[in-house]
């Protein structure tokens, strides 16, 4: 695995840059948008998004001019293909999601719309189509992102982690 691959790995391995990617995909936002829509400060939300930027999750879209410096605009692109993860990196991406997904549920528990916990036995073919179908499913929620609170837009959850289970002995 290359420098890069471990950074990025490393990067995502923390709910708030987690928030941060979601928040970046529907448009591109400067620190302190970032920070005003998380509740953080300005110098955390800079912070985070130096560690995503040099593990090259995110881009610099463009600067302008505020208060007499310069501001950058940072969006991340999540069309772009994921590095290959060892198990160690997977189990402290998984954490971090499942950390993230119960603020979301502790903040939200009475909007839940549906939810799904499945340990099944199907084909390997039904998988394959399962699998497609989500992966579809959230590339299409990621390119209709829109820039947090814009009207006539809702906030949404999706929570996606489907894996091969070892079979029973």
């Amino acid at each position: 695995m290359t420098d890069e691959e471990t950074a990025s790995l490393r990067a995502t391995a923390h709910p708030l840059r987690l928030r941060m990617l979601s928040l970046l995909t529907g448009t591109a936002m400067s620190a302190a948008e970032v920070a005003r829509e998380l509740g953080i400060t300005h110098a955390n939300a800079s912070y985070h998004l130096r560690v995503l930027l040099d593990a090259g999750l995110i881009d610099v879209e463009g600067e302008e001019r505020i208060r007499g410096g310069m501001a950058k605009r940072y969006q991340h692109h999540f069309e772009r293909s994921e590095p290959r993860r060892t198990s160690e990196q997977l189990t402290d991406e998984v954490a971090a999601m499942t950390q993230e997904l119960l603020r979301r549920w502790r903040a939200n528990a009475g909007r839940m719309q549906t939810l799904t916990d499945a340990e099944l036995w199907v084909t390997p073919a039904v998988w394959q189509e399962v699998l497609e179908a989500l992966r579809r499913t959230s590339l299409a929620l990621h390119e209709q992102a829109q820039r947090p609170r814009t009207e006539g837009t809702v906030k949404v959850n999706l929570t996606i982690a489907g894996f091969l289970m070892e079979s029973d002995s």
